[in-house]
């Protein structure tokens, strides 16, 4: 089996959308300030209730993956159907940076990880870290769900299938 065919193989996977986020702490007085960091990810999941456990994987030697390796707070976004841009904005590749990227999404800062949380997602969670797992050219972070939101709970999903963001028909 190729990578290809592997590959062509899970992109027959529905999945949904989420933006993963967190806040980079400032490098010391008189340094650069916090940087807010984000990543779209499709490969994130529900993983206990009690305790309540999300996981999502990150690819080894991403900005999110050595963020997440010392930031052990973070946010994530279930992201609706309208909006991929946020999607496609957060997975470019040498895309801009991320500060740019947040400059016209609303959102707030979530009040226990200080990550930024998408206005309009179907719903928000703050976590954190609780377990790394490497996972061949990935790490799994498993974080524990302090807090919940619902900023717009009536839409519907982002989904991704045979690598193209859809809707739920």
């Amino acid at each position: 089996m190729s990578n290809d065919e592997f590959r062509a193989a899970m992109s027959r996977l529905a999945a949904g959308v989420v933006l993963v986020t967190a806040q980079e702490p400032p490098l010391g007085a008189g340094g650069p300030h916090a940087e807010d960091v984000g990543m779209t990810a499709t490969a994130f999941l529900s993983v206990s209730l009690d305790p309540p456990l999300v996981m999502v994987s990150l690819r080894n030697g991403s900005r999110m993956d050595d963020l997440l390796a010392e930031q052990p707070l973070w946010g994530v976004s279930v992201l609706s159907e309208s909006q991929r841009h946020i999607a496609g904005r957060f997975s470019m590749k040498g895309r801009i940076s991320d500060r740019l990227l947040f400059a016209d999404i609303p959102y707030t800062r979530g009040e226990v990880s200080g990550a930024p949380l998408v206005g309009g997602a179907l719903t928000v969670l703050e976590c954190r870290t609780e377990q790394r797992v490497e996972a061949g050219d990935h790490t799994l972070v498993i974080g524990r769900v302090l807090a919940v939101g619902f900023p717009s709970p009536e839409g519907a999903p982002l989904m991704y299938f045979r690598g193209r963001y859809r809707h739920l028909a």
